[in-house]
């Protein structure tokens, strides 16, 4: 994948490895997030959307069980927010407004299946950065 933000586009020189030519893609798949040469995020959070909106159905198929809300909250952490905050830190910041509250509307329904209040997308975010933070933080300062 080429990533060129120059002004005037050019044809990029085939690169070789080991005698053979190495393909160039428009996206690809690194580590379970969605890259894409321009570095959008839509085509990451639309597979993150469609993975947690798959889940939502068991959720609401527990809650028809009669399961109650503290074992539908776990699994909700456990399956559908693993999912949203899989590599949060890295894509979260950099995605549209309307990225956000696709997501968004992801834990509300979750909400309203569960009937307890979960913490928002941005919330999430925002522990993951404060925990990632920290743990810089701990490394560096504890020579």
């Amino acid at each position: 994948m080429v990533v060129d933000f120059r002004r005037a586009q050019s044809d990029h020189s085939s690169l070789n490895i080991n005698r053979s030519n190495v393909e160039i893609v428009k996206s690809t798949k690194f580590l379970g997030v969605h890259l894409v040469e321009d570095l959008t995020w839509l085509l990451n959070t639309s597979s993150i959307t469609k993975k947690a909106q798959q889940h939502l159905y068991f959720l609401r198929r527990l809650r028809k069980a009669y399961l109650p809300p503290p074992i539908l909250t776990t699994f909700y952490r456990g399956t559908i927010e693993s999912i949203l905050s899989s590599c949060i830190t890295a894509w979260f910041g950099n995605c549209t407004v309307s990225e956000r509250k696709t997501l968004q509307r992801i834990v509300r329904t979750a909400d309203k299946i569960i009937g307890v209040s979960l913490p928002s997308v941005m919330d999430i975010y925002s522990t993951r950065c404060i925990r990632k933070a920290n743990s810089i933080y701990y490394v560096i300062f504890s020579v």
